[in-house]
């Protein structure tokens, strides 16, 4: 598979933490916006077909203040996969992400999260002497629909091949229609972050086939309690919380956005016009509300 580098100047470099599972170990890339030596860290992890590279727009925007970190989760982007699949949980990524804060020896740190990030997130903010200090949501909670992860498993997994990127980038327009409205121009951003080419030319998408493993894996009693521990997890956590909602989302839902306003961390919530899942945070307005929450 080719990888191709961070494209253009004014792009930060490819680092790479190496991280273990009982499968062995993996590496994992991140990219780093900002003074290196910067202490204020802004750590930004992205959703469960996506890759660091969505956070551009946000890391340059904040990379004055920030040191911002972007991760390619295990299995995406620019990382390893790992050799065992059945891994591929919500666990792991969170010993993956506390591996990453030893390399960057962050005291504290705010967290953005797309969708699985914000679930990452919200796994780690639970935990006692957690480093979180701001936690922001975006578009995600601890409500799980045994059929909708099914659904997600059923495509993750689905092979796709395209002979041009512009096959491979109407394909992304159509999945990814949730989105909300975006420009020609951020259009073929969000496709050429996540497709590739193969040894035969091929376009295929950035990630391990085998991310489906664990979603068709799930039963219906295995949700209900992970729904459970999540919920656990979001009641513990204790920093500033900030909810951001796409007004038309169908994974998380209003009444849903409603209860997380009203218990744990009573998170601040925002809702976004026009919007489903998940807001991509490319835009000025969605930018300006994530810029506030953190630096108020």
């Amino acid at each position: 598979m080719t990888i191709p580098p961070a494209p253009g100047p004014g792009y930060p470099p490819i680092k790479y933490v190496q991280c273990i599972s009982p499968g062995g170990l993996h590496r994992m890339a991140y990219k780093e916006w900002g003074d290196p030596r910067n202490r204020n860290v802004l750590v930004c992890v992205h959703g469960v077909t996506r890759v660091s590279d969505d956070f551009d727009a946000l890391a340059r925007e904040l990379s004055d203040v920030y040191r911002v970190v972007c991760p390619d989760v295990v299995g995406r982007g620019r990382s390893g996969w790992l050799r065992n699949p059945t891994y591929y949980l919500l666990p792991q990524y969170v010993s993956d992400m506390v591996t990453l804060l030893a390399r960057l020896d962050a005291d504290s740190v705010d967290w953005v999260g797309t969708s699985m990030g914000g679930l990452i997130g919200m796994g780690l903010a639970g935990l006692e002497g957690n480093p979180i200090r701001r936690l922001v949501l975006n578009d995600i909670g601890p409500t799980l629909n045994h059929a909708a992860l099914e659904r997600i498993g059923a495509y993750i997994g689905e092979q796709m091949q395209f002979d041009t990127f512009e096959e491979g980038e109407q394909y992304i327009r159509n999945i990814t229609a949730t989105f909300g409205p975006h420009a020609d121009h951020e259009w073929r951003k969000l496709a050429a972050d996540v497709l590739r080419q193969d040894a035969e030319g091929k376009w295929i998408r950035h990630y391990d086939p085998q991310l489906a493993l664990p979603f068709r894996s799930s039963t219906v009693e295995a949700t209900a309690q992970a729904e459970a521990m999540l919920w656990a997890a979001y009641d513990a956590i204790r920093c500033p919380t900030l909810l951001l909602r796409g007004a038309e989302s169908d994974l998380l839902t209003a009444e849903t956005a409603r209860e997380m306003a009203n218990r744990g961390p009573k998170a601040r919530l925002v809702e976004f016009a026009g919007v489903g899942h998940a807001p991509s945070l490319m835009h000025g307005d969605q930018i300006a509300v994530v810029q506030k929450f953190l630096l108020d």
